[in-house]
């Protein structure tokens, strides 16, 4: 399936669907969001607690594929984030995006969860950072994160694996609020094509 959606319609495109609806979204400028209370996705691993209440706009896609995304946003609290999600289940997951963590510095890192286990992998991103481009490729169980300030230079983020990846997933942008309310994103588009991340020669 390849696609290029820019939200332009003022009605949920054909073929996405929410996972857990935020309260406020509009359709028609993108596809914004403005975030629930305390909303999240994480599994265990140091924290202890299990959430998996944040707000997905998702298609389903089976096979490989690359799916690409343009974000603009506004953090108000600690720990708001959005950018790009695929999921098998809730046991089964990755996210990756901007983590708001003060007006200094924020996070830029993608979370992947295998078995009810997350990990996190970070690096430092200025918290005066308002948007930015994610692409998410899929080789089988295995993923290629990247991202760009520009839609053009794209830099690797991670390369990792799903345990329980099944032909189809479920992906699409994500936005949450772990500790607070009202964050407004912007996905001006999402674009799914052929798989881009190809296999050494």
């Amino acid at each position: 399936m390849e696609r290029l959606e820019t939200f332009t319609a003022p009605g949920m495109p054909v073929g996405f669907y929410w996972f857990n609806p935020p309260d406020t979204y509009h359709f028609g400028h993108g596809a914004e969001i403005v975030t629930n209370p305390e909303t999240d996705f994480w599994q265990t691993t140091h924290y202890g607690f299990q959430r998996d209440d944040g707000h997905c706009l998702f298609t389903r896609i089976t096979g490989d594929f690359t799916m690409t995304t343009h974000v603009t946003f506004k953090p108000r609290s600690q720990y708001d984030q959005c950018g790009l999600m695929v999921r098998a289940n809730a046991q089964n997951w990755i996210k990756m995006g901007i983590e708001y963590e003060d007006t200094a510095v924020s996070r830029l890192g993608s979370v992947v969860t295998n078995l009810g286990y997350s990990d996190w992998a970070t690096q430092d991103i200025s918290s005066a950072v308002s948007e930015r481009w994610y692409r998410l490729s899929r080789n089988g169980n295995d993923f290629l994160l990247e991202q760009a300030a520009d839609g053009k230079t794209w830099q690797q983020m991670r390369i990792t694996h799903l345990q329980s990846g099944a032909p189809q997933l479920e992906v699409g942008p994500y936005a949450c609020s772990p500790i607070g309310r009202d964050f407004w994103c912007r996905f001006t588009q999402v674009e799914i094509t052929l798989n881009q991340w190809h296999l050494p020669a």
